[in-house]
């Protein structure tokens, strides 16, 4: 198996494990904290599958995905500051 789909297959797995911490978060900043990472380790895999097949076009969703995801985290930070 090619090392690009290994490591986006170990990414996914622990965004998988986070997804079960985001559930049984005991708080709200816990769970954005949690949001936040399985963002990161879902755009990595975008980009080492778009290494492995060649394709700007997944280079191109993990990049829309990491600015959202960027705004999102300011927001919810925000929010749960009271600021918003």
């Amino acid at each position: 198996m090619n090392i690009f789909i290994w490591f986006a297959v170990c990414f996914i797995v622990l965004a998988l494990v986070l997804c079960v911490r985001f559930v049984k978060g005991p708080s709200a900043a816990d769970r954005a904290v949690v949001a936040d990472s399985i963002e990161v380790l879902s755009d990595m895999a975008l980009i080492l599958f778009a290494l492995y097949t060649g394709r700007s076009l997944y280079l191109d969703i993990a990049l829309v995905t990491a600015i959202v995801g960027f705004v999102g985290s300011v927001i919810i930070g925000r929010y749960l500051e009271g600021r918003l």
